[in-house]
């Protein structure tokens, strides 16, 4: 039994009470609305036209449902109902909760001043008189819990459903939808599209608590295979967005428009492939270039490297050592042995046999072929 429906039942107002009231419910609706208009902004210009006509009505309704309740003639259930759904409504509207409140309150004393304006001509005793009030603001409060329900449940639902279409959004960027796909999705889900997305690539368990340190119209996934996550993050500071993974095992592709979100989450899907040190894809781009395809790759280290393989192991590798040197340093023998941590005779010597194995060395297209072949280390 609800709070109200027991002090209903301590009090049951007559027949002549009852009748003096509803005479002026219409009355007492109207000055409530008014009321509500006048010291609540959020409702100031809510309460006109048409949707005036249709919350009068529902005061009315309500204040009908209140005298029902009063003369021991109706249970609290069909007013919760209505207070819950209105509670849902303001959601719809665009309105707090804060605002509802205020006007319940403004509600309840307006109804009060009315309704005992009413009752005490009518005769009621003034002991009952005070079980009135407190029924009165029983009722009251029970709509306003019934409200406040229907609004948050409102806009729980409301959440999830945007969640939803947040993630379908995301799921379709990485797929690489069509524009007016990816249009339609930003649009169901009131999400504002920026100039670009950055895709960033980290453990499935890290992908919330990052987010929540993000722009909030970043897009996240936290449930691909492999129990990897995935940020969009939109026009992205990259220096700080870097920072802000400092701690994380993240690896960040390239900035791209955000219809093509889908070529930084390739980038960045291939550098976790490539290397697991790899943090920021651009200071990996050579790499990242020379093993997009693995296969035509082999097979130019195998034509390229050709002389070498006549060789022993030991050998071969000693002398593609200096020879990725001689190209990186563009010949500079000091700058060479440097790098390879030997005496530049070893390498005039190294130079020598390679040129034996290579005569058109220095040729601009064997140069080319060869700088690829050896560009990327091979274990």
């Amino acid at each position: 039994m609800s709070h109200a429906v027991r002090r209903a039942s301590e009090l049951a107002l007559d027949e002549t009470t009852v009748t003096a009231l509803r005479a002026a419910l219409k009355t007492t609706a109207d000055e409530i609305v008014q009321a509500i208009i006048d010291e609540v902004p959020s409702y100031a210009n809510a309460l006109s036209g048409r949707m005036g006509g249709t919350i009068r009505r529902a005061v009315r309704t309500a204040l009908g449902h209140y005298l029902d309740l009063a003369s021991g003639n109706a249970t609290g259930g069909d007013g919760d109902d209505a207070a819950y759904e209105l509670g849902r409504g303001e959601v719809r509207d665009g309105r707090s909760m804060d605002a509802l409140l205020s006007a319940y309150r403004v509600g309840a004393r307006v109804a009060w001043r009315c309704l005992a304006a009413g009752a005490v001509p009518a005769g009621l005793p003034a002991a009952e008189v005070a079980k009135f009030a407190e029924l009165t603001f029983a009722y009251i409060d029970e709509l306003s819990a019934a409200s406040a329900a229907g609004h948050a449940d409102e806009l729980a639902a409301r959440g999830r459903a945007h969640e939803r279409h947040l993630e379908h959004l995301a799921r379709e960027l990485l797929a690489g939808a069509g524009s007016d796909v990816l249009l339609a999705s930003g649009q169901r889900a009131g999400w504002q599209p920026p100039v670009s997305l950055t895709a960033v690539l980290l453990p499935a368990a890290q992908a919330r608590p990052v987010y929540r340190a993000l722009d909030p119209s970043t897009l996240v996934l936290d449930d691909l295979p492999d129990a990897t996550g995935v940020l969009l993050v939109p026009d992205a500071d990259r220096s700080r967005l870097l920072r802000q993974l400092t701690d994380r095992a993240a690896v960040v592709g390239p900035p791209r428009p955000w219809t093509h979100a889908s070529a930084s989450y390739a980038r960045a899907v291939r550098a976790r492939a490539l290397s697991s040190d790899i943090r920021d894809t651009e200071d990996h781009l050579p790499d990242l270039v020379l093993s997009a395809d693995a296969d035509a790759f082999a097979d130019l280290r195998a034509r390229a490297l050709a002389p070498l393989q006549t060789l022993p192991a030991a050998t071969a590798r000693r002398l593609e050592e200096t020879l990725r040197a001689w190209l990186l340093h563009q010949g500079r023998r000091d700058e060479v042995a440097a790098a390879l941590f030997v005496h530049p005779q070893t390498v005039r010597y190294r130079m020598s046999q390679l040129r034996e194995l290579f005569p058109d060395l220095a040729s601009p297209h064997r140069v080319l072929e060869l700088t690829l072949a050896v560009g990327l280390r091979v274990s």
